[in-house]
């Protein structure tokens, strides 16, 4: 939001000279799904800058939901979140971590909010400031885990709308956490929210949507700033967010052809500004547009309401434009609050879900072959409903089909890949995707093109870049990480403890009695990497950076063996990455 111009900055100044802490993130991460937000949810923006109990408030209001802005960099350059930049204020569960328990045991939650006027105009939106793509999605990663939430909302305004650089790595960092998500059992929802015209977003704004489409980012909502207009004519602020959020849902359309009527204004947020916003007098949202807005929002289905903020909602300075504290009109004491609450609906789980897998999740194929698997799908809550299947990802050369199309959640679906003479070796993620409704689940599915020598059992996802294991076999405690890694955005990480060693295998057919290597790259105390179960050969190293190892060997009558990593029992973790055999 703008609303953040002198406090915010202040704030910021000061987090530049303090020390920045460490990061750890994914702890935890498959350890339960947060609950989903309702369908349709009233979330106002809490200033969390100002010392307030976010609880406190939101029971004194009334609210269930709140919009907490904002998270950010504590300077430029730097890729470690804080609450509004301020290294006192870390992603940490005794930061705010009781008051979103309190919200939750009264049946609400909250949405965290990257970015802001501030640390967009002043470099610190973590997107902006973080030049590592990976560090960026670790940030998202560590606020979903610590605070245990189903949505993450960047607010891109000011300088960061010109970023391009920026735009595009906070959207591959968005598709990651979303890989990484599926991969844990987690939905995690992701929300822009941006300035607009009164006809709907500018230029500036579509760029960021169009780059979320070529980066693969899935964009749940998009959250219009229906205040604001800085255009020096008056202003109806509710016949202007109609207008405004019509062309949005128009621009939807163009960037998501596939979609209906009714999803594409659920992907539609508005975000008021009760009173007299930062421009003046002439754009004051007043007690009769708020009621006609809540009808207008709950006839088209939009996803979110919201406006900003949470302390102003009373009418304590008559008169005042754009206070932090107050809505600058005459009103009874969260009156906006009273009147938008309705709009939240569906709460808790959504009323009907499914889950998506497949059987096998991966296959060889030779190049000029092909091969099938089965899409199943689950009905997990409500009543089941249509399911309509894709699958995106294949490479040239390879093509997909899934039949039928579309099924009864509970139905199955044959997917079959046909690799052409030409296709390439090497290992793809397919990703399969199944959506009813607004929801949306994936699934990845491990497609290996053989190369010479090969056979139709070589090793598969040797670079883990599914965001996945599978379909490696692993003790418990074995994870894919995005940090450290040796090659590409993800590795292995086993865990050693004193009664297990922390082994991951992968079963190959290989060919009868041919010579082959085993190779790849390792880090930790007594890493192991071997084959046994119809070859013999091992190798080991310690050490605390990347060391490659090699071991040869030579298959038996059946071609049939098991490869493995592990590390020794008590002796600490143990990383893999960039496996082959050849």
């Amino acid at each position: 939001m703008r609303r953040k111009r002198s406090v915010r900055a202040l704030l910021t100044t000061l987090a530049t000279a303090a020390a920045s802490v460490g990061l750890v993130v994914g702890q935890g991460a498959a350890a339960h799904a947060a609950t989903p937000l309702p369908t349709h949810v009233f979330a106002p923006y809490f200033e969390a800058y100002n010392g307030d109990s976010p609880a406190a408030l939101a029971q004194q209001s009334g609210v269930k939901y709140l919009t907490m802005a904002f998270v950010q960099a504590e300077a430029r350059g730097s890729c470690t979140p804080f609450w509004n930049g301020d290294t006192g204020q870390p992603i940490s569960s005794s930061v705010y971590g009781a008051d979103f328990t309190t919200m939750r045991s009264r049946g609400g939650d909250v949405i965290p909010s990257f970015g802001g006027y501030a640390a967009d105009n002043g470099g610190t939106e973590i997107a902006d400031s973080c030049t590592d793509v990976n560090a960026i999605a670790a940030a998202y990663e560590k606020v979903v885990t610590t605070y245990d939430v189903s949505r993450l909302d960047m607010d891109i305004e000011d300088n960061s709308l010109t970023n391009t650089a920026g735009i595009n790595r906070r959207n591959q960092a968005i598709k990651k956490v979303q890989d990484w998500a599926a991969a844990n059992g987690r939905s995690v929802q992701f929300s822009y929210t941006l300035p607009t015209t009164t006809s709907g977003l500018s230029s500036d704004g579509l760029a960021v949507l169009r780059s979320a489409n070529t980066y693969g980012a899935r964009i749940d909502v998009v959250n219009l700033m229906t205040f604001d207009y800085y255009d020096n004519a008056s202003h109806n602020m509710a016949d202007d967010t109609r207008t405004a959020t019509t062309g949005l849902h128009d621009q939807l359309a163009s960037l998501n052809p596939g979609k209906s009527p009714a999803q594409l204004w659920a992907m539609v947020g508005v975000i008021e500004m009760p009173g007299i916003d930062d421009f003046g007098a002439a754009e004051t949202f007043t007690t009769a547009d708020a009621a006609s807005v809540y009808d207008w929002a709950t006839s088209k289905g939009i996803g979110t309401l919201s406006f900003w903020a949470l302390q102003r909602d009373n009418g304590g300075c008559p008169g005042t434009g754009g206070s932090d504290s107050c809505s600058g009109i005459a009103q009874d004491q969260w009156y906006f609050s009273h009147t938008f609450e309705p709009f939240t609906s569906g709460s808790g789980p959504v009323s009907s879900d499914f889950s998506l897998s497949a059987a096998p999740g991966s296959a060889s194929v030779d190049p000029g072959g092909s091969a099938t698997a089965t899409l199943n799908t689950s009905v997990t809550a409500g009543a089941p409903g249509t399911v309509t299947l894709k699958a995106t990802g294949a490479p040239a050369g390879v093509t997909t089909s899934l039949s039928p199309g579309s099924v009864t959640a509970g139905g199955s679906s044959k997917l079959t890949l046909n690799a052409s003479s030409s296709a390439a070796p090497g290992t793809y993620p397919i990703t399969l995707t199944g959506t009813a409704g607004q929801v949306t689940h994936t699934t990845t599915f491990t497609l290996t093109v053989s190369g010479p020598g090969g056979g139709t059992g070589a090793l598969v996802n040797g670079g883990f870049e599914t965001g996945a294991a599978a379909p490696w076999s692993c003790e418990s405690g074995a994870s894919v990480v995005t940090t450290p890694v040796h090659g590409g955005t993800h590795a292995l990480k086993t865990s050693p403890t004193s009664a297990q060693s922390g082994e991951c295998t992968q079963t190959l057919s290989l060919s009868p009695n041919t010579h082959y290597t085993l190779s790849g790259w390792v880090q930790g105390n007594y890493a192991y990497l071997g084959v046994r179960d119809g070859a013999t050969g091992s190798a080991w190293t310690s050490g605390s950076g990347w060391s490659k190892l090699s071991v040869p060997f030579t298959t038996g009558a059946s071609g049939t063996v098991t490869v493995y990593l592990h590390g020794w029992y008590g002796q600490g973790t143990v990383y893999g990455d960039d496996f082959s055999v050849n």
